[in-house]
C-alpha cells in the first residue's frame, strides 16, 4: 500500500512568475470556495507528425483547456486517442505544431531548448507507463537522478530521496537494486523520482498499466495526497480502476485527437 505522510519535503524554489488568471474548480462534487489560479493553459494546441512523404497526421488538434493549481485532472480516451501526445505537450517535452502553452503564467511555446529544459526540470515530475528505471542501480540512486543537474540545491539530495522513499513505504528497500523490487515497488520508486525536485505538476501517463487493482487504487489515494500537499496532478488513463473514481476536479476525454 502506498503511503505519504504529512511531513513536508524540502522546499525547492521555482523561478516562474505567479499565475494571474483565476478559475473555479470542483472537488468531490463541491465548489471550492476560493478559485484556484490556472497552472497550465493550452490555447488552440495541435501537434502533427509526418506519416510518410509530405503527408502529416494530427495526433491532437485544436485543444484548448485550463488546469488549475492544486487539482487532480483525468485525461481519458481509448488507445491512440492522443493522450500521451497531449501530456508530452503539457509537460514541455514536445513543442506544439500550433497554438500556445502557458505554464504558471509564462508562455513557454517559443522558449529555447535550454530554458524549456529548465521549466521541465523545475515544474514537472513524470510517471511514465514504462518506468524507465536504471537497472543495476539502487532505488535510492534512481530517485536521485533528476536532481543531479541542479547543483544549487542538490546538497541535501540524498536526504530528500531517502525521505521520499520512506514516505512511500520503501525505507527498507533504499539500497536494493531496482530489478529485485516488485512491480508495485518499482512504481513507487518512479513516483519518488517524479517528486525529487518538488515539482508543481506531476504528470502520470497510464501509471497503473502494470499494477493490480489494489495498487491502482493506492496510486489514486497517493494522487489525492499529492494534491493535498499543493501539487497539480494530471493522470492519463483508460483503466476502469482509475476512470471510475468520481472525485476528479476535471475530466478531459479525447477522441481521435479532439476533446470529446
Amino acid at each position: 500500500m502506498f503511503q505519504l505522510n504529512s511531513t513536508p519535503a524540502a522546499a525547492i524554489p521555482l523561478r516562474l512568475p505567479k499565475p494571474s488568471r483565476l478559475r473555479a474548480v470542483t472537488i468531490a462534487g463541491r465548489a471550492d470556495p476560493e478559485p484556484q489560479p490556472a497552472m497550465i493553459e493550452l490555447e488552440g494546441v495541435s501537434k502533427t507528425f509526418r506519416s510518410g512523404g509530405r503527408a502529416t497526421m494530427a495526433a491532437v488538434e485544436n485543444i484548448t483547456l485550463s488546469i488549475a493549481e492544486r487539482s487532480l485532472t483525468l485525461v481519458t480516451g481509448p488507445s491512440g486517442s492522443g493522450k500521451t501526445t497531449l501530456l508530452a505537450v503539457i509537460g514541455c517535452m514536445m513543442r506544439p505544431s500550433a497554438g500556445r502553452v502557458t505554464v504558471a503564467g509564462e508562455d513557454v511555446t517559443r522558449l529555447s531548448e535550454d530554458l524549456l529544459a529548465e521549466v521541465r526540470r523545475r515544474s514537472f515530475g513524470f510517471v511514465f507507463q514504462s518506468n524507465y528505471l536504471i537497472r543495476r542501480a539502487t532505488a535510492l540512486e534512481n530517485v536521485m537522478v533528476p536532481g543531479l543537474p541542479c547543483p544549487e540545491f542538490n546538497g541535501d539530495l540524498r536526504h530528500r530521496a531517502c525521505s521520499l522513499l520512506a514516505r512511500l513505504g520503501l525505507d527498507s528497500k533504499i539500497d536494493q537494486r531496482i530489478e529485485t523490487l516488485s512491480g508495485g515497488e518499482q512504481q513507487r520508486v518512479t513516483i519518488a523520482r517524479a517528486l525529487i525536485n518538488d515539482p508543481e505538476v506531476v504528470i502520470a501517463d497510464e501509471p497503473t498499466a502494470h499494477l493490480d487493482c489494489s495498487s491502482a487504487h493506492s496510486f489514486i489515494d497517493l494522487a489525492f495526497k499529492m494534491v493535498g500537499r499543493g501539487k497539480s496532478v494530471i493522470v492519463a488513463s483508460h483503466d476502469p480502476a482509475i476512470c471510475g473514481v468520481g472525485s476528479y476536479n476535471q475530466v478531459f476525454e479525447l477522441r481521435d485527437g479532439h476533446l470529446a
